[in-house]
């Protein structure tokens, strides 16, 4: 046993060693740290994987939650006055663990249903005294400049799984999950209902959209009203990769036909999330 012990500090301290000796140079910004830690998975001190979660973990606390925010326009609630019977049908079909509740309009989010806390009603027959008011979870509200980094630490300490986003003037602007941020980090997390229903593109306001990297470039045709070329590339980010003719780093730009595409989320492999914005016509 103190021998496997032995060679377990070893190969930890020589893993430690390797990685100290890529830090001759000094780093003076996340860019200058990127480029070691990219040195470093060459020289095979880490992992591919480990590097594609370590550059997301850095890019999440330079994004905001605008970038990644489900829009308005999307966002499913159900309202506080109504009935199981209302409540149910919205439910099953949107197949969501979490539910803005609303009041008169939209924007009064009165607080959170969690989908499980309707499963008594299954039980019981009776459901004219129900109040859905009694079984709320309070709502937490960010503004959407919130930076990434800070809105996971919050939802780590609070147990809070979904925010609420609201833009300058206290409207609903959309809504963020603790899954969306993870995303970020360690890239799609797909469960039994991804596949079929998931969405590559995003409405933020009439000029500008979030778009998916692996959006096929036929959906995004189908969508924008436009005729990029689907013989050379399968996807709309294999379209915009040729146009650098390389990695780009967030924040940057292209300009392809009437369209700008903004990097919003890329690792050292592959374009993860753009930033559409549609010149007028």
């Amino acid at each position: 046993m103190s021998n496997d012990h032995s060679s377990r500090d070893s190969g930890h301290s020589s893993w430690i060693g390797k990685l100290k000796t890529l830090f001759t140079d000094q780093v003076d910004s996340t860019r200058d740290l990127v480029q070691v830690l990219r040195k470093a998975q060459r020289n095979k001190v880490i992992d591919a994987d480990l590097l594609s979660i370590i550059e997301g973990a850095l890019q999440v606390s330079e994004m905001q939650v605008r970038d990644i925010m489900i829009p308005r326009s999307q966002v499913v609630t159900v309202k506080a006055s109504a009935t199981p019977h209302e409540i149910l049908p919205v439910v099953i079909e949107a197949q969501h663990s979490r539910f803005p509740v609303i009041g008169d309009t939209i924007d009064e989010v009165i607080g959170i249903l969690l989908a499980k806390d309707l499963l008594p009603l299954a039980l019981e027959r009776e459901t004219r005294k129900f109040e859905l008011k009694d079984i709320l979870r309070p709502a937490t509200f960010v503004p959407e400049s919130k930076r990434l980094n800070h809105l996971l630490k919050e939802f780590r300490e609070n147990r809070n799984h979904m925010a609420i986003v609201i833009d300058e003037y206290g409207d609903l602007a959309g809504l963020c999950t603790i899954e969306d941020v993870l995303e970020q980090i360690v890239g799609e997390i797909e469960d039994e209902h991804d596949i079929d229903d998931e969405v590559f593109i995003k409405a933020i306001d009439e000029n500008n959209h979030t778009v998916k990297a692996l959006t096929p470039i036929e959906d995004f045709n189908d969508h924008f009203n436009c005729q990029f070329p689907e013989e050379d590339f399968d996807t709309i980010g294999g379209l915009v990769l040729s146009h650098f003719g390389r990695i780009p780093q967030r924040d940057e730009n292209v300009v392809i036909g009437l369209y700008t595409f903004k990097i919003l989320n890329v690792d050292n492999r592959q374009i993860r999330l753009l930033q559409v914005c549609q010149k007028a016509k």
